[in-house]
């Protein structure tokens, strides 16, 4: 039995939902100051702006190896990001999408239910507490 176009595109709609592109949003508020002071940073000499970019590689250096070593990473390296975003285009675009991925991942914690919040406090107490059972182990 043969089926029309309509009606074999009218099964598969109600079948399956195609995903939607998540909504566009405004960029966060540090990526448009930094995109305000672009001009006045492009106006700085060779030698002033070689700098910076080494200083903003080495920001994010740091913040990488903060990754394993004890440091606050994951607010050292959109520090590197902003500072190279002035010059590079890559940068910012790394940086919107870090700032992003942080508050879509804010608005998850600040949504979650009361027994993802007591899940979420149990799995962390359980890692503190096995971290520390492998230290006293380790010791003795």
């Amino acid at each position: 039995m043969e089926r029309s176009a309509d009606q074999r595109q009218a099964s598969s709609a109600e079948g399956s939902q195609t995903p939607q592109p998540p909504e566009r949003r405004e960029p966060p508020k540090l990526v448009k100051r930094l995109q305000e002071r672009r001009e006045s940073y492009r106006e700085r000499g060779r030698i002033y702006r070689s700098v910076w970019v080494l200083a903003g590689f080495t920001v994010v250096a740091a913040g990488a190896a903060m990754l394993v070593l004890p440091g606050p990473a994951l607010v050292v390296i959109p520090i590197g990001l902003a500072m190279l975003s002035l010059e590079f285009a890559w940068a910012e675009n790394l940086l919107e999408k870090t700032l992003e991925g942080g508050l879509a991942a804010k608005d998850i914690a600040v949504n979650a239910s009361r027994r993802q919040q007591i899940l979420g406090a149990a799995a962390i107490l359980t890692g503190a507490g096995a971290a520390i059972t492998l230290a006293v182990l380790y010791v003795f």
